[in-house]
């Protein structure tokens, strides 16, 4: 099983707490973390893209760096691990990005992949006069399809004359080409969403969900399974889940009752405000129900708390969901966290083992 870093790129992470650890994001951060992440034998590393926050007490994801630009800095301090950088599809032209990508995979010497996204929350993209319309929350699925068949064409064959409802090329050129295959990974969970990821993706991100019940997104994975079996292709789900872990059950509990206890309400009504203005996709924005108690303050991912070695039982019983392949891992403290992960946590895990037998 594959185990990645989702790093902080925005601030405090994926905590809206006033009680959780309040940083900032910088490129020195993000390097310390993935450096140890590739210290520790993880497999990936994937960066989001944000292009306005939810403001709030604690002005949660009003600071955020840039994805492309981090990953190129952190794919030139690093050796192993791959990384993925999030492609903000609305204002990065294809041709545009299909070379950005070229280049970053030409700095990792192909360790570069690219998380593919549409844009679910209107005032990232109007604050800039680039919102195409309420309309695009029902089409933005046949408008990613143009997207990448544009990016595929480019890499694969340095040219492009695709002509559509959204994208014109004119002998489009982009050299030089990418090495090798460049990885795609989406996070669609409504019906074209999926289906999207079934016939392009090699990675379908999903959330997991709940409190230290690690297997619940099973019936996501089962249905990205029915659809990659559709489109004749093999497509694996990657779980997103946060770690609190300490040396006890109760002392990482009390860590997360502490967390629940500061959540910042301004910022989760803006989100949840925001994530309500799409009637058309099916569901298919990362914004779940913020009033779950167990969760609010962590977007209501899946969440394992407990002792190390209850955390590494935890993960290992997420490689028993038909059609997972990877894990994608939030802290609450990425530095301790990922110290811990790599020496008390991974250690005990029966499906990381390979990492101490290499």
């Amino acid at each position: 099983m594959d185990i990645g870093v989702f790093i902080p790129i925005g601030n405090n992470g994926w905590l809206i707490s006033k009680t959780s650890p309040q940083y900032k994001p910088t490129f020195e951060l993000n390097k310390q973390i993935v450096v140890k992440a590739e210290e520790h034998g993880l497999d990936f590393a994937l960066s989001m893209i944000k292009l306005r926050g939810f403001g709030g007490e604690t002005e949660f994801w009003d600071y955020n760096l840039d994805s492309f630009t981090l990953m190129a800095g952190l794919a030139a301090v690093t050796s192993k691990i791959q990384l993925y950088a999030t492609a903000a599809t609305l204002v990065m032209p294809p041709a545009i990005m299909a070379r950005m990508a070229s280049t970053i995979d030409s700095i990792s010497n192909g360790r570069f992949g690219v998380n593919l996204v549409t844009g679910w929350q209107r005032p990232e993209y109007s604050q800039m006069g680039m919102w195409p319309g309420d309309e695009f929350f029902g089409n933005r699925y046949e408008y990613l399809e143009e997207y990448i068949t544009v990016v595929k064409e480019l890499w694969e064959t340095g040219k492009s004359d695709f002509k559509g409802d959204h994208f014109q090329m004119d002998d489009c050129r982009m050299l030089p080409k990418p090495q090798g295959k460049i990885p795609l990974i989406c996070a669609g969970q409504s019906a074209s969403g999926m289906g999207f990821s079934a016939k392009h993706a090699d990675y379908n991100f999903c959330f997991g969900k709940g409190l230290n019940t690690p297997t619940a997104f099973a019936p996501t994975s089962e249905r990205l399974v029915e659809e990659a079996a559709k489109a004749g292709r093999d497509v694996s789900s990657a779980v997103l889940i946060m770690v609190i872990a300490d040396e006890t059950d109760d002392k990482a509990m009390a860590k997360w009752e502490l967390y629940k206890s500061g959540k910042d309400q301004s910022a989760l009504d803006w989100m949840t405000t925001q994530g309500a203005v799409d009637k058309k996709s099916g569901k298919d924005t990362n914004v779940r129900d913020m009033t779950d108690p167990t969760s609010a303050v962590n977007l209501n991912m899946g969440t394992l708390v407990g002792s190390f070695e209850s955390v590494a039982a935890m993960l290992d019983e997420i490689d028993t969901v038909p059609g997972c392949k990877g894990v994608l891992l939030t802290f609450d403290d990425f530095i301790k966290g990922m110290d811990d992960f790599g020496t008390k946590i991974q250690p005990l895990m029966k499906t990381r083992q390979h990492i101490y037998s290499e």
